[in-house]
């Protein structure tokens, strides 16, 4: 595996591979990398002859207030685990490489309506950066596909609007949630639980999946979603959202049938995300708490 720094070597390199007419996979992450980042790196390898990976912390994409500066870096580690997979090219730029100009006068792209709302809501200006630094890597890499998780559903529905809206000759992969032997969606932010903590993060998904049980059998969704949030507040979590939308996340209506149960809560230090799908057999109502 080779690790790039330089754009314009970076560069260099896929024009190279281009013009040997290989296709080319995106892998983004931010690092600290676990099974669910490397089952992308896995996924992309069955669509295109060469993967390249990113590792890049975007600071963008973090608020005031949120862990940028303790969010980990284990940069070896990754490298290590990331040349395991297969990947082929890591690209892992400093900030300045990408924000020159630093951050106050940086271009940002900014994704209407589905960006809004759920973690966009409780996270303002997050999207913006994820927009902003994904349209860069795309550029950059110019890749046939890209592959995301889908544990950050919403993050993937942004990405497949802006690809959609700005003509971008690119496939948008999204990889099923990569999860622990007890149900807890892997995640880098796991690391922040304590042990206790750790042994509780499970029930996040396990009231997800009783939530969907319910919805299944008929249960009013308005019920449905305040037992969801009584359950995790009794169980020590802080629920930020816990919601029920259609696949594109447009409200649920009289005739949606497939849906998604998303749900965001605090747990400890930890800010947990998690989503199921649902098969919704009548109609449901547009609600959400």
């Amino acid at each position: 595996m080779r690790t790039l720094r330089d754009i314009n070597e970076l560069r260099k390199t896929l024009s190279e591979i281009r013009q040997r007419g290989q296709r080319v996979a995106l892998a983004p992450t931010m690092g600290n990398l676990h099974q669910g980042h490397l089952a992308l790196v896995t996924n992309a390898r069955q669509h295109a002859d060469v993967v390249v990976s990113s590792l890049f912390v975007n600071p963008m994409q973090f608020g005031p207030g949120e862990d940028l500066d303790a969010y980990p870096r284990t940069f070896e580690a990754d490298q290590a685990q990331l040349t395991d997979a297969g990947c082929d090219i890591l690209f892992a730029p400093t900030v300045s490489a990408l924000y020159p100009n630093g951050l106050g006068s940086q271009t940002r792209v900014h994704v209407p309506e589905v960006g809004e709302g759920l973690c966009g809501g409780s996270r303002p200006g997050h999207f913006d950066g994820v927009s902003t630094v994904v349209s860069m890597l795309l550029n950059l890499v110019q890749p046939d596909v890209a592959c995301f998780g889908e544990k950050d559903y919403q993050q993937l529905a942004v990405i497949r609007k802006l690809v959609n809206d700005l003509h971008m000759p690119i496939e948008i992969i999204g990889v099923p949630i990569v999860r622990a032997d007890d149900g807890l969606a892997l995640s880098s932010r796991n690391g922040y639980l304590n042990e206790f903590e750790r042994a509780k993060a499970p029930l996040l998904y396990r009231t997800l999946c009783e939530l969907r049980d319910a919805l299944v059998r008929g249960t009013p969704t308005e019920q449905v979603l305040q037992q969801g949030k009584t359950a995790l507040y009794d169980a020590g979590f802080t629920p930020d959202y816990l919601e029920l939308r259609d696949t594109t996340l447009a409200p649920v209506s009289s005739s949606t049938r497939n849906a998604v149960l998303l749900a965001a809560a605090k747990l400890g230090p930890a800010r947990l995300i998690d989503n199921i799908s649902v098969q919704l057999p009548n109609a449901a109502s547009d609600t959400s708490l």
